[in-house]
């Protein structure tokens, strides 16, 4: 098991769970909205918002934690996050907010204390970056965007 540390912002409603797997096989750990003054965030149709959660992270070298929607979020009300997944580095240290975008239809109240994200630990490799004349063939070759079937 690889360890996490985790501090609380300045601020930060610190009664609030730490980032916990519902359940024994889950991949993703909930993350919570953690609003100032315990406020709540209603997010217009198409508009997206950056949702604090009020906590900073450690993440081991070599490994990196992703921020990726809750799908029943997505599948009931249209709450996802634009730029999923995200991608929090090892070296970061700053707070740790979500970019939430509401693509329902509808008005969608997120309040202080609610399930908003997940976040997955991946690990990392970093690849060596080298110039050459030529790149060696493969059975796709330069196909571009549904090259290779129905697209």
């Amino acid at each position: 098991m690889v360890e996490i540390k985790i501090a609380h912002d300045a601020g930060a409603d610190q009664s609030l769970p730490l980032p916990a797997y519902e359940t024994a096989g889950a991949a993703g750990a909930d993350l919570r909205a953690n609003l100032p003054d315990r406020a709540s965030l209603t997010l217009a149709p198409g508009a997206r918002a950056l949702v604090p959660t009020g906590l900073r992270l450690e993440i081991p070298q070599g490994y990196e934690v992703q921020i990726r929607p809750r799908s029943g979020l997505a599948l009931k009300h249209g709450i996802t996050l634009p730029n999923s997944p995200g991608t929090i580095d090892s070296d970061y240290r700053g707070p740790l907010g979500v970019i939430v975008m509401n693509a329902g239809e509808a008005d969608f109240t997120i309040a202080h204390g609610d399930r908003i994200a997940q976040m997955v630990l991946a690990p990392v490799l970093q690849a060596q970056f080298t110039l050459v004349d030529t790149l060696s063939g493969s059975e796709r070759g330069s196909g571009g965007f549904g090259s290779t079937g129905r697209g």
